[in-house]
């Protein structure tokens, strides 16, 4: 038997002192009426210290065939965790974050949104299942170049080129070594698949999703450009931000100092091991004889994970009409990635172009905006772009994060869809996925344990 009790559902009969998911769950709580992008947070509090579900993102070194060769050091990822060498040039593996199986749970009640975490398997909530999102942004392997492969590597040789691929920049200032990977459309989906499965994929819809909540729930804010701050507050809470990112490049000089392609070398916040931080960066004085320091982010080991370059996600697409309106289109199961038939429109609408005031939050949490009236430091404090197509109803690919000149538009939950879902360009890439259990979402993904409703 399972009975509501204000915030919380009696777990277990015939134990002398009831369990409730209080016990077992941590999370946030907004209302979609006040415009502070702060959230409260709810649940057990020794969690929100703890955070048993963000502790365990750690990277490592992932082989094709999806095991871990071994974990880098917490400390310092040109280590080993038993404080030897590693090898982040491909030889051994990826270069991945693992990021734990848990189950979520989102609810609704008039105004008030919640999401919620745990480890355990509780009523109402549904798996996430573990998976591998790179630590760095994506670059090719082209060591074998009829089978090219997406990579997460620090490797600066010409088999690693990133960029366009562009030999005649090599020892300039414009160099594309060692450099993420830009200019290709969603066909690099089977640059992933060439690792030998189909577990393999460019950054998905899902992963960036749950990147987002995991953030949200650990700092409890909606603004992810909040200013840096390492220290904790008297509750041992996280606070503040990632700071802006890699997101104040003037476009104009960014342009002329590269044609606006990565300039972030793959692993440069690697001294931050697992942690989260920021690492300057002095950008050349080719780009400006005033020299600018950007400082880059890392969330848990995922190097950049918004600004510098903008992610292109697999897993969702958007049709754009020329009246403006938004059909927005998901797709859980990465056998069916490239099967337009296979995808379920979540919803259509006329969304304008502007700062995300709400998002389509629903029993997923999912994060297509849905009304676009807010600012830089209200609501979700990100933007959305879009582009509204002359003639006919037109297919764009859908991109996160904004690229190293788009400032306070850029965040984990800025977006754009103005990209042809066919095209490419200098500042978009994307991240290397390992989904651990694809099964999971081939046989009705995502069911929420139990057959309770939403509070």
């Amino acid at each position: 038997m399972i009975k509501f009790i204000n915030m919380g559902l009696l777990i277990g009969i015939g134990n002398t002192m009831p369990k409730f998911p209080y016990d077992y769950y941590y999370g946030v709580e907004f209302d979609i009426n006040v415009a502070s992008p702060a959230c409260t947070r709810i649940g057990r509090p020794e969690f929100h210290v703890s955070l048993p579900i963000q502790s365990r993102m750690r990277r490592c070194i992932l082989n094709n065939a999806g095991t871990v060769v071994y974990y880098l050091h917490a400390q310092d990822s040109t280590k080993r965790d038993n404080a030897t060498a590693a090898d982040l040039t491909g030889a051994s593996g990826q270069v991945m974050v693992e990021l734990p199986e848990y189950y979520i749970r989102f609810e609704m009640e008039g105004t008030k949104r919640r999401c919620l975490m745990s480890l355990e398997e509780l009523p109402g909530f549904y798996k996430i299942p573990k998976m591998y999102v790179s630590a760095y942004e994506a670059t090719i392997d082209r060591t074998i170049p009829s089978t090219l492969k997406l990579a997460s590597v620090v490797n600066t040789t010409a088999d690693f080129r990133g960029c366009n691929n562009q030999s005649d920049r090599d020892e300039t200032y414009r160099s594309a070594l060692g450099r993420p990977a830009t200019s290709f459309s969603i066909n690099i989906r089977k640059y992933a698949r060439n690792r030998g499965s189909i577990n393999w994929s460019c950054m998905t819809y899902d992963a960036h999703k749950s990147l987002f909540w995991l953030f949200a729930v650990e700092y409890a804010t909606f603004n992810c450009q909040t200013a840096y701050n390492a220290a904790l507050t008297p509750e041992g809470h996280r606070q503040g931000g990632l700071g802006d990112g890699v997101t104040t490049l003037n476009s104009t000089k960014w342009a002329a100092f590269n044609d606006s392609y990565p300039f972030i070398p793959c692993g440069h916040t690697n001294s931050l091991g697992n942690a989260t931080g920021l690492v300057p960066f002095k950008m050349p004085a080719e780009y400006d004889a005033t020299i600018l320091t950007v400082q880059v982010p890392s969330y848990r080991g995922i190097e950049n994970p918004f600004g510098h370059i903008a992610k292109l996600v697999d897993g969702c697409f958007v049709n754009v009409d020329i009246d403006g309106k938004v059909d927005f289109y998901v797709c859980s199961r990465p056998d069916l990635f490239d099967d337009e038939q296979a995808y379920k429109m979540l919803f259509t609408r006329i969304v304008t172009g502007g700062f995300l005031k709400d998002i389509h939050f629903n029993s997923k949490g999912d994060i297509f905006p849905t009304e676009t009236s807010g600012s830089s430091s209200t609501y979700y404090c990100d933007y959305f772009e879009k582009t509204i197509p002359s003639n006919a109803k037109t297919k764009y690919a859908v991109r996160y994060g904004f690229a190293a000149h788009m400032g306070t538009f850029a965040g984990l939950a800025g977006i754009s869809t103005s990209l042809l879902y066919s095209a490419a360009d200098a500042k978009t890439g994307t991240r290397l996925c390992y989904l651990k259990n694809p099964d999971y979402y081939y046989n009705g993904s995502m069911k929420m344990i139990g057959t309770i409703g939403l509070f």
